[in-house]
């Protein structure tokens, strides 16, 4: 058998996704009652059970009116990485925007380039660009 603050765990967390929510905003004393508890052990569950560290970010608002709000974050590993100078090369390869002898000269010229990524974008959209100025593909 569950304890309470499983129990108050599964309800909130069933909540947010029967929603399909990211965020759940619930008054702690009504919330209490229908659990048949404490406020202070909604409390409790909110500080220990929905944390940073476990995908949690919970505003509280004390007092008349208060509220507690419950935001799933997205975790880092689900955060879409921008896409690599050479992912772009051959994004466009893929789309038939270049050649393939473009693709491998822009791949190669990528590759002795000794700058970080985002500099590697910028030259790869000029280099793009003057292909395409010269009135090729």
């Amino acid at each position: 058998m569950k304890n309470l603050a499983d129990a108050i765990e599964s309800f909130i967390i069933g909540e947010l996704l029967r929603e399909h929510e990211d965020t759940v905003l619930v008054q702690r004393n009504e919330l209490a009652e229908r659990l048949s508890c404490a406020p202070s052990q909604i409390s409790y569950v909110l500080s220990t059970r929905f944390t940073p560290e476990r995908g949690f970010m919970v505003e509280s608002r004390r007092g008349s009116g208060g509220f507690v709000r419950i935001v799933r974050m997205q975790p880092a590993a689900e955060t879409p990485k921008p896409p690599t100078a050479l992912q772009l090369v051959q994004h466009l390869l893929q789309q038939k925007m270049i050649t393939a002898r473009e693709g491998a000269l822009l791949h190669y010229m990528l590759q002795i380039i000794d700058a970080d990524e985002d500099k590697k974008k910028e030259i790869l959209q000029q280099a793009v660009g003057l292909l395409h100025s010269t009135g090729r593909r």
